[in-house]
């Protein structure tokens, strides 16, 4: 039974970041979704997102350039 009193636990940024990559692999478990979904923002989840794609391209990038050469 859930408390009414409880309140959502904010994840910090290093659950975020583990979260983020978890569901870039999709092996996200459910208690790690249950915590994002009831105590994170989904803005704090979609800039995460948009930083680990950015950076994701640059790595592929940069080793295709490294490969090539």
């Amino acid at each position: 039974m859930s408390d009414p009193n409880h309140q959502p636990v904010k994840p910090t940024i290093v659950q975020v970041i583990g979260s983020v990559l978890a569901a870039a692999f999709g092996v996200q478990n459910s208690a790690n979704r249950e915590r994002d979904f009831a105590g994170g923002s989904a803005t704090t989840y979609i800039i995460a997102g948009i930083i680990f794609t950015i950076v994701f391209i640059f790595t592929i990038l940069t080793i295709v350039r490294m490969v090539i050469r």
